[in-house]
C-alpha cells in the first residue's frame, strides 16, 4: 500500500472557546446551531462543495443539518451538509476515529440509553472549537479530531491516544425519515484501489430523489488492513495490500486498522464528486497533494479572511459585531460548488456536462427563501460571482425538463416551496447589469409559465387554472392563495425577461397575468383570502387560520395577515385596493399589533412573532420596509431597528428561524447597513435604520461603500436628515446603480421620529418606477 506517508504537525494555535461565545466581530460558528437555525459548525470553503462537520442526529427536524447545538453525543464527521434548510439531506462519507472493538451501528443518542450488550459508536464530545475553515473537538474515547476543507476535499486530522486505533467509514449514513420506499439507498459500491485509495460512491433517496455521490479517500499512512461489511452488517473479505477490492450492495461500511494509531496523528483528504469516483480523485489530486494539515487550514482561513473583509463595521455592541459577522459567514456558505475540477458537472437532466474555462455550477438553491435578499447581497458584494451564477442558472433553465430551478440540489430538482424563483433572480440580476446571456434562459422561462403541457412539480400546481380564472382555485389546489401571489410575482420578473428576450406579446400577456395577486384579495375584508373555483369566496374568513377546510392548507408556510402582504411588486396596486395611504398604514399598524397567536397545527417555519408578523419565515421580510410606500417611513425606521435587536443573538438559538442557506443572515447584513430590497427585480434598496455607527462595503471593480450612521444609539433609531455623496436625500430609497458605483450614505440617527421624512409622494419608492 504505497501510501505517501506524513507526520501530522502540530494543532494550530488556537483560544479553545465554548459554544456560542467568540471575539467581537469575528464570527461564532455555533450561532444557529441550536433553536431552529439548522446550521452546522464544521469547516467549508466559500461557496465549497464540500461542508466537513460533525453530526450529532439524523432524526429529527432540529437535525437537518446533521447538528444541533446541546446533543450530547456525535456520530462522526461527514462531508456534505445544508445550512439552515427546514429539509434534511446529504451528510455524506461519515468517518469515525474509534479504538477498541468496532462498532457498525451508532446506537441511542443519549449514551446513557446504550444496550451494554450491543454498544453504538456514538461518542460523548467536548472541547467543540470552531472558526471560518476550521473545527476542533475532543471525543469521549481520548481522540481529538481536526476538520479543514478546500473547495472540493474534506482534511482530517485525528489524534489517538498511544496504542492501537480504526477509522470507520459509514456510507449508509444519512437523514432518516418515515418513507420506506424506495429504500433510501438503493445502490451503494466501496472499494480499494493498489494506490492506498478508498473509493465509493451511493445513490440516495431522500429529499433529492436518486442523487448520487462519489468519493475518494486517502489516509497518510497506510493502514494494516481495511475490513468491509455489506448490507446488515455483513462481513466481507478484507482487503489484501496491492490488490484491488470492492463491494457492492446498499448499506456499506469499512474499518481501516492502525496497530500504531497514537505515533503520529493520522491524516485523511477525501475528495467528492457528483460526477464519478474519477472526478473525486481528480478533485482529491488537484485540491489536497499533501497532508499538511495547518496549510490547508490557514489557506481557508485566508480564504474566509478575504470574504468577510467585504463589510466592516465600527461600533455597535461586541454582540452585534459578532452576530454581523456570523451572519456575512453564513450568507457565503451557499449555493455550494458542484462541478469538478475538470468542468464537468451534473445538470438538471441528470446528464454529464463540461462546462467552459471560468464558468462553475452550483446547487443547493434555495431560490423561495433566497431571491429576496441573499442574491441582493451577492450582486452588490459580489458582482463577479453574481455572473458566475446567473451563467449557472441560465444552464440549469435550459437543462432542466421543468423550466427555472426551484430548489435544485445537487443535480436533481426538488421542486420544493411554490413558485419558479430563479426567475426573479435572473430578472434582478439583468436589471443590476450583471452579465449575462438571459435571452437564453427565455424559452424555458416560457415552458414553465405559459406552456401547460411541461412535467409539473408541487411548486407549480394550478397554473392553468391561474391563467384562465386568474387565480388558483382553493378547492382544487393546495395553498392557492400563496400560489397566486407568488405565481403573480415570477410572472412580473418572467416578463422583464420576456421583453429583453423580444417576446413582447407574451411579455404583455405576462404583465397583465402580474395582476392576478388582485383576484385574490378581498377588499371586503381587506385580506388576501381563498377563493373557489366558481369564483365565490370561501366563508367563514378568518386571517389567522391557515386554510378554509382541514383538507389542505391555502397558504404556505403563512397564514392571511402574512400573505397579504407578499405583494413585492405593486405595492401601490396593494395600497389602492385597500383605500389609500391611511387605510395601508392602519392595515400595516394591525399586522405588527395583532395578537401572535397562531392555529392548532400551524408549522414550524412561523416564528419570530411581532403581532402577525412572522420574522422567521421569509414571506414576512420585507413588510416592515412598506410603510415607506405610504409616507410613514419613520415607522420602517421603528421597526426594523426592533427587529435587528431582538430578533437575532449572539447564542446557538441566535437565528429565529431557519436560516435557509443564509436568507436570514442576509437580512441582517442589509438591515444592519440601512437598506433592503423590497422588490428586488426593481434594482431599488428601500432605506431602514442602520445599526452600527460606520460600515464599509467593497461593492466591486474597486469601488466601496462608505456608511456613516452619526450620533448612533440603541435608543436612537431614527432619523430626518441623510446625506448621499454630501448632498441631502429626501427620498426613502436608493437604486442598486447608485450603491454599486460606491460613495458616501450618511444618516443623522436621533431619539425621536421626524414624520416628515419622505413623506412627500415623490419620495415614496414608487417613484423609482
Amino acid at each position: 500500500m504505497a501510501l505517501a506517508a506524513a507526520a501530522g504537525t502540530p494543532a494550530l494555535a488556537a483560544t479553545r472557546r465554548s459554544p456560542g461565545r467568540t471575539t467581537a466581530g469575528q464570527p461564532d460558528l455555533f450561532i444557529g446551531t441550536g433553536g431552529d437555525g439548522h446550521t452546522f459548525p464544521g469547516a467549508s470553503m466559500p461557496f465549497g462543495m464540500v461542508q466537513v462537520s460533525p453530526d450529532t442526529d439524523t432524526a429529527r427536524w432540529d437535525t437537518c443539518s446533521g447538528y444541533h447545538h446541546g446533543d450530547p453525543s456525535l456520530l462522526g464527521f461527514s462531508h456534505t451538509h445544508l445550512s439552515g434548510t427546514g429539509i434534511g439531506d446529504m451528510l455524506d462519507v461519515l468517518v469515525l476515529p474509534a479504538r477498541g472493538p468496532v462498532r457498525l451501528d451508532p446506537g441511542p443518542l443519549d449514551p446513557a440509553e446504550q444496550n451494554p450488550a450491543a454498544p453504538g459508536y456514538r461518542l460523548r464530545y467536548t472541547q467543540e472549537e470552531a472558526r471560518p475553515g476550521y473545527y476542533r473537538v475532543a471525543l469521549e474515547n481520548g481522540v481529538t479530531s481536526e476538520l479543514t476543507a478546500t473547495l472540493r476535499t474534506g482534511v482530517q486530522r485525528h489524534a489517538f491516544p498511544a496504542g492501537e486505533g480504526h477509522v470507520l467509514i459509514d456510507l449508509s449514513h444519512l437523514v432518516l425519515d418515515s418513507s420506506d420506499y424506495p429504500p433510501l439507498i438503493d445502490a451503494a459500491a466501496l472499494g480499494w484501489l493498489p494506490d492506498g485509495t478508498l473509493v465509493g460512491r451511493r445513490r440516495v433517496w431522500r429529499w433529492a430523489k436518486g442523487r448520487e455521490i462519489f468519493f475518494a479517500m486517502q489516509f497518510s499512512r497506510a493502514p494494516s488492513r481495511v475490513d468491509f461489511y455489506g448490507d446488515d452488517n455483513a462481513p466481507a473479505p478484507a482487503a489484501v495490500a496491492g490488490a484491488t477490492h470492492a463491494i457492492s450492495g446498499k448499506r456499506l461500511k469499512a474499518v481501516a486498522w492502525f496497530p500504531d494509531a497514537g505515533s503520529a496523528p493520522i491524516v485523511i483528504r477525501t475528495g467528492i464528486s457528483a460526477v464519478d469516483v474519477a472526478g473525486a480523485r481528480a478533485n482529491l489530486a488537484a485540491e489536497a497533494p499533501h497532508f499538511d494539515f495547518d496549510t490547508y487550514a490557514r489557506a481557508a482561513q485566508a480564504a474566509w479572511d478575504g470574504e468577510l473583509a467585504r463589510i466592516t463595521v465600527g461600533g455597535g455592541t461586541p454582540a452585534q459585531q459578532t452576530i454581523m459577522a456570523t451572519a456575512q459567514y453564513h450568507a457565503a456558505l451557499g449555493p455550494t460548488l458542484l462541478s469538478d475540477v475538470d468542468g464537468r458537472t451534473i445538470g438538471l437532466d441528470r446528464q454529464v456536462h463540461t462546462l467552459a474555462k471560468g464558468e462553475a455550477a452550483y446547487s443547493a438553491y434555495s431560490l423561495w427563501d433566497t431571491y429576496r435578499a441573499l442574491h441582493p447581497l451577492q450582486t452588490l458584494i459580489r458582482p463577479d460571482h453574481a455572473a458566475v451564477m446567473m451563467a449557472d442558472l441560465v444552464r440549469q433553465t435550459q437543462q432542466s425538463p421543468y423550466g427555472p430551478p426551484v430548489w435544485p440540489l445537487q443535480g436533481v430538482e426538488t421542486g420544493c416551496m411554490i413558485g419558479w424563483h430563479a426567475v426573479p433572480v435572473l430578472a434582478e440580476a439583468m436589471a443590476k447589469g450583471i452579465p449575462a446571456d438571459y435571452a437564453a434562459a427565455w424559452p424555458g422561462i416560457r415552458r414553465r409559465a405559459l406552456d401547460f403541457t411541461t412535467p409539473t412539480l408541487d411548486n407549480s400546481l394550478g397554473i392553468p387554472f391561474y391563467d384562465q380564472l386568474g387565480y388558483v382555485p382553493a378547492d382544487l389546489v393546495f395553498e392557492s392563495v400563496s400560489r397566486t401571489l407568488e405565481y403573480s410575482y415570477d410572472d412580473y420578473a418572467a416578463a422583464k425577461i420576456a421583453r429583453a428576450a423580444g417576446a413582447t406579446q407574451d411579455a404583455t400577456h405576462l404583465e397583465k397575468r402580474s395582476g392576478n395577486w388582485r383576484n385574490v384579495f378581498d377588499a371586503s375584508v381587506g385580506f388576501a383570502r381563498p377563493r373557489l373555483a366558481d369564483g365565490t369566496w370561501t366563508s367563514p374568513y378568518d386571517p389567522v387560520q391557515l386554510g378554509h377546510s382541514s383538507k389542505w392548507r391555502d397558504y404556505t408556510e403563512s397564514n392571511g395577515w402574512q400573505a397579504t402582504f407578499l405583494n413585492q411588486h405593486d405595492v401601490p396596486g396593494l395600497m389602492a385596493a385597500m383605500g389609500g395611504d391611511g387605510a395601508f398604514e392602519a392595515k400595516l399598524d394591525a399586522l405588527f399589533s395583532a395578537p401572535s397567536t397562531l392555529p392548532k397545527g400551524a408549522p414550524p417555519d412561523i416564528s419570530g412573532m411581532l403581532g402577525q408578523y412572522a420574522h422567521g419565515n421569509e414571506p414576512s421580510h420585507h413588510v416592515a420596509y412598506l410603510y415607506a410606500w405610504c409616507g410613514a417611513h419613520w415607522k420602517t425606521q421603528r421597526l426594523v431597528r426592533r427587529l435587528l435587536t431582538t430578533m437575532y443573538t449572539a447564542k446557538p438559538d441566535g437565528i429565529i428561524g431557519n436560516d435557509d442557506c443564509g436568507q436570514m443572515s442576509a437580512w441582517f447584513i442589509l438591515s444592519a447597513l440601512g437598506f433592503y430590497p423590497v422588490d428586488p427585480v426593481s434594482a431599488v434598496y428601500v432605506l431602514g435604520s442602520p445599526l452600527f455607527d460606520s460600515a464599509r462595503v467593497r461593492v466591486g471593480g474597486g469601488r466601496e461603500l462608505v456608511i456613516e450612521a452619526r450620533g448612533q444609539g440603541p435608543d436612537r433609531p431614527y432619523y430626518g436628515k441623510v446625506e448621499w455623496n454630501g448632498q441631502p436625500l429626501t427620498r426613502s430609497w436608493l437604486r442598486h446603480a447608485e450603491l454599486a458605483a460606491g460613495g458616501t450614505l450618511v444618516f443623522h440617527m436621533q431619539a425621536e421620529p421626524d414624520r416628515s421624512f419622505a413623506r412627500a409622494p415623490a419620495d415614496r419608492p414608487q417613484a423609482s418606477a
